[in-house]
């Protein structure tokens, strides 16, 4: 949060580029680093906390954005920078293991959602706007199998990949028994909320609804062909079976599989207090993400002209204005950060500096002062001995006053050898500005 905003952007390319950027390489790099960094992070406990604080706000921020975004590739953009979230804040509770559990697991059911967004995209000309979409379920049914099976991961579905990494998150922020955790906890609850969401909203609207595309768009979808299909039943599979098979391998107490990779004091380490926590609040994540889901399909199927309506109202404008403009993050860095760098890079870097005082001292600078001086110096050239004699005997009294006067001369008027590079500078800048004014 604060330094996302290039995420939502970077799905602007094609797709495959946009699920290895968003589920493998650039998002994630920044979690693997925390994590091999943990040794400095346990002495740091402010460190951690401030970690912590920022992954649950991003994981709440970017959740919340995406559940009025129309642009398909988007609404997954900003799924991942939720995911993020989520994976920052267990590092920041010192469970590296869990975050780096939940990178693995999430960029399997990403990849595939990307992709997936990709096939539906390729299946109906290019159009990206889900509002365009609906009724696509019967056309590309493999399709929307691949990005059920994505959606039912990213929030949480019990016995998927996503459920064993995420759900693990929130239960040992729970059992971190101080404001942070708490803190963390039911923003991670919310933020799941959220991902059902948006996630069931992102599935009806493109599958399920009635469709609102152009009939030659609609009537012309295709399935993807085998070439496209085979990646998305691997990364199927792993979203499915992933998180099972390997729980026991990668998270918890017995395992040796980080060996020392990673370090964790041991009075931050949570896992046996994790194992203890009341039933219901381990449930509280996956009622809340059953919920989101649900509501999202009552909302989107039985109530979509309320939806409309409320959008319409004071108040609901400015909620969706809010959530669909990003917070209005973008609109603040434009206004207060962009525009006045831009402003001082052209009229003070560019302008002053670099058309101003550079090309006055360099070469074109002394060139346009130099030329026009000699010009007036070679007025004095006038071929009489009485002018020659004349300009002699003035340079030898000027010579005999400095040499007798250079005390006087030293105190009064600064003449000193470190001052000569500011005189012979303003100089410059006299016959200069002389010469544009001639």
């Amino acid at each position: 949060m604060g330094l996302h905003t290039w995420l939502p952007d970077a799905m602007e390319g094609p797709t495959p580029v946009s699920a290895l950027i968003h589920a493998a390489t650039m998002v994630t790099a920044g979690i693997f680093l925390i994590a091999r960094c943990s040794p400095l992070f346990e002495y740091a406990p402010t460190a951690l906390t401030v970690v912590t604080f920022f992954g649950a706000m991003t994981a709440f921020f970017a959740a919340s954005t995406g559940l009025v975004q129309n642009d398909l590739k988007r609404v997954i953009a900003y799924s991942t920078c939720s995911q993020l979230g989520y994976m920052a804040f267990a590092c920041g509770l010192s469970n590296y293991s869990v975050g780096i559990f939940h990178l693995m697991n999430h960029g399997f059911f990403k990849a595939l959602l990307f992709l997936s967004a990709g096939a539906v995209i390729h299946a109906i000309s290019d159009e990206q706007d889900m509002r365009r979409m609906g009724g696509l379920v019967q056309l590309i049914p493999f399709t929307y199998c691949m990005m059920l099976i994505g959606s039912l991961a990213l929030m949480g579905f019990p016995f998927l990949t996503g459920f064993y990494s995420k759900d693990v998150i929130i239960e040992v922020a729970y059992a971190k028994y101080n404001v942070s955790g708490h803190f963390a906890h039911w923003f991670g609850c919310m933020a799941a909320f959220f991902t059902a969401f948006y996630s069931f909203r992102l599935v009806y609207l493109t599958f399920l609804a009635k469709p609102n595309g152009l009939k030659g768009v609609i009537g012309h979808a295709h399935e993807v062909p085998l070439v496209m299909g085979i990646p998305l039943i691997i990364l199927a599979f792993g979203s499915i079976f992933l998180g099972y098979l390997t729980r026991d391998m990668i998270v918890g107490i017995g395992t040796d599989f980080w060996q020392h990779s990673i370090f964790i004091l041991p009075q931050n380490n949570l896992f046996i207090e994790s194992e203890f926590i009341p039933v219901y609040v381990k449930l509280i994540p996956t009622v809340f993400s059953f919920s989101g889901a649900i509501l999202a399909i009552i909302l989107n199927h039985y109530y979509a002209k309320f939806l409309y309506q409320s959008s319409l109202t004071n108040s609901g404008l400015l909620i969706y204005s809010f959530l669909n403009k990003k917070w209005y993050f973008d609109k603040l860095y434009n206004e207060y950060l962009n525009k006045p760098l831009v402003s001082f890079g052209y009229f003070i870097s560019f302008r002053g500096l670099d058309k101003g005082l550079v090309e006055i001292l360099g070469p074109y600078g002394v060139v346009s002062s130099f030329v026009p001086l000699t010009k007036k110096i070679s007025k004095f050239q006038t071929g009489y001995i009485y002018h020659y004699a004349f300009i002699m005997l003035i340079g030898i009294v000027l010579l005999l006053t400095t040499i007798k006067l250079w005390s006087i001369i030293q105190a009064y008027i600064f003449l000193d050898n470190r001052l000569l590079f500011i005189y012979g500078t303003i100089l410059l800048f006299f016959f200069t500005s002389l010469q544009k004014t001639n």
